[in-house]
């Protein structure tokens, strides 16, 4: 049977919701329907399954929106986001014609007064319970969460939403604040100084660290304890994306980030064809032991280490060792059912790793070098690129994607902190993107540098550390920039010039042994060995696969201190281009759902 995932932020979510939602189900025999909005269904399904849904009493899941038949012996649970929609769609089950026997209402966050009271107008004597479980972001992974919000982006960041953007960083604002109650943390706030650039100063991680803080005390003023919370020995950074915009457009070649850049992965779900040409798919998440454990290593660790397991099972049940096929997995499969579900997990890896690589041979390997030295600085012997320019020619010249082409301009601009207008208009030239110059152009936005001009002082690059003697691949030697950030904060070592304290955490706080008042529940074994403290950092306009990344390698060599780090998305590459580029596009009209009628 499927078991809940036993993993961080996940098994801290769906406890949370057993604690609520399930409890009040058990005090009746009835067994229940569940009914989900949008966000809810995404929430439920990142930390359990119908399974352990089932095994809790719960019989049927059901779309808040969609049309259904009544049902008037059973209750029903609603789990829903505190939305004038998602209310009306409520109301619409019981004002003419009850569907159920009674209603128990559970809002993922703070439901106003005035679509409270409109609830109880009309449906007040179908009510039964009405709760607020303050959980309005989603556990990606163990470590990372998300507020399921990519058009934050550009609420944020294009000139045309500006009034969009005060209500999306208070959206934002509230629903860290509600990641901070699910982890039983009242965090020190601090943030990266706010950037200048073209007499424009971009302070919205300033912005966000205030609302954040507001918020954080209001929340723990009212607590259902009628007690204020002190601090906790936890520190939240707020970041914005143009703080690096070097690591999520770099070719990377750890297994996760390179598969998501490089193969069509559409909801963590990829797609393949089996031997026998019939379409399969996958979920790549933490519930797969293989990937959990492959996720973070580099390509060619991958590439050894996926065969090397395969062999294993092999041995295990005295099968001739030989040369690992997919076939001949296939044949494995029929003959041992009982190690078929560890047999496909190991086949979806061998074919995304044959994947990547062909992408690897194929193009990327020629890119790579180009890349690291660009974003680095330096070549593979550690000798200074003098002259940019021809670093990035032999890309230009070869026949590479335009995308490609993009992301190693702008890796040329970025290593000389901007450009000038007659070079940034040659170079678009050459890609072919006289049309979509927005691509480069719009970086500004996020405080990013693209052209240089003599009347302005160049912006101060913070200090690297030094890495020097750490073993990397040549064509990994970038290192994330939050990853920097992590540990110096855990070390305790972030400048106050450059990071502000928006609320002071504890004197004692370095990260490294201070010991935490957090989660209630009783740790599990993986959260035994972290008793210390936590690091939160939350990315304003997305975070990449390489920066998640960052915050588990931390975590294992720290130990004594957890890192979570969030954002309001996750982005590719290829997506974060796109959203540079819809920047200065006009808003379009937004797409808008309707109920379906009986």
């Amino acid at each position: 049977m499927a078991t809940v995932s036993e993993h961080g932020l996940k098994r801290v979510v769906w406890q949370r919701i057993k604690e609520t939602i399930i409890e009040d189900c058990k005090k009746s025999e009835i067994w229940k329907i569940l009914i989900l909005d949008h966000f809810t269904t995404k929430l439920l399904s990142s930390c359990c399954k119908m399974s352990d849904l089932m095994q809790e009493g719960i019989t049927i899941v059901e779309d808040l929106y969609k049309s259904r038949e009544p049902v008037l012996e059973m209750k029903a649970i609603y789990f829903m986001t505190p939305t004038a929609k998602c209310v009306d769609a409520f109301i619409g089950d019981f004002k003419l014609k009850p569907k159920y026997k009674a209603a128990y209402v559970y809002f993922t966050d703070y439901c106003s007064d005035e679509l409270f009271n409109k609830m109880k107008l009309y449906c007040g004597k179908y009510i039964r319970v009405c709760k607020e479980l303050n959980i309005s972001f989603l556990p990606q992974e163990s470590q990372v969460f998300t507020c399921d919000n990519p058009g934050a982006f550009r609420s944020i960041y294009s000139p045309h939403c500006s009034q969009d953007k005060v209500k999306t960083l208070e959206t934002l604002a509230a629903q860290i604040v509600t990641l901070c109650a699910t982890l039983d943390e009242n965090p020190g706030v601090r943030y990266k100084k706010e950037t200048v650039l073209e007499n424009t100063t971009l302070d919205n991680a300033k912005q966000l660290a205030a609302l954040v803080d507001y918020k954080l005390t209001k929340h723990y003023d009212m607590d259902d304890n009628s007690k204020k919370k002190g601090k906790t020995q936890a520190q939240l950074l707020i970041v914005e994306r143009g703080f690096d915009p070097v690591t999520p457009i770099l070719h990377e070649l750890t297994y996760q980030a390179m598969a998501y850049d490089l193969v069509p992965i559409k909801n963590d779900t990829y797609k393949y064809k089996s031997k026998d040409g019939s379409e399969k798919e996958a979920l790549l998440n933490e519930d797969d032991q293989l990937w959990a454990r492959l996720r973070h290593m580099h390509i060619a660790e991958v590439s050894e280490q996926i065969p090397k397991l395969v062999k294993e099972i092999s041995a295990n049940k005295k099968q001739p060792d030989g040369k690992i096929t997919i076939s001949g997995l296939s044949q494995l499969m029929k003959k041992m059912p009982h190690f078929r579900k560890q047999v496909a997990q190991k086949t979806v890896h061998l074919n995304l790793t044959e994947d990547c690589m062909n992408h690897f041979q194929k193009n990327v390997e020629k890119l790579c070098k180009a890349e690291q030295d660009l974003a680095v600085g330096s070549d593979v012997e550690g000798v200074k690129v003098k002259d940019p320019m021809r670093t990035l020619l032999p890309v230009l010249l070869h026949p590479h994607g335009t995308y490609d082409k993009i992301r190693a301009v702008l890796l040329y601009i970025f290593s000389l902190n901007g450009t000038t207008e007659e070079n940034l208009n040659k170079l678009i030239q050459h890609v072919k993107i006289e049309e979509d110059r927005e691509f480069i152009l719009n970086w500004r936005e996020l405080g990013v540098p693209i052209i240089s001009s003599p009347s302005f002082f160049p912006m101060r690059r913070s200090s690297r550390r030094d890495r020097t003697q750490e073993e990397t691949y040549s064509l990994s030697r970038w290192t994330p920039v939050i990853k920097d950030v992590m540990e110096d904060a855990v070390e305790n070592k972030l400048e106050t010039r450059e990071w502000p304290h928006q609320s002071e955490c504890p004197a004692a706080w370095n990260g490294s042994g201070a010991v935490s008042a957090r989660q209630k529940h009783k740790a599990s074994t993986q959260d035994e060995r972290r008793s210390g403290s936590r690091l939160i950092i939350f990315v304003i306009g997305g975070i990449s696969y390489s920066e998640m990344r960052s915050a588990y390698q931390v975590t294992q060599s720290v130990k004594s201190c957890e890192v979570i780090i969030g954002s309001s998305h996750i982005v590719t590459p290829m997506e974060l281009l796109d959203d540079i580029q819809a920047l200065s596009k006009p808003t379009t009209t937004k797409e808008t759902f309707t109920i379906v009628k009986e």
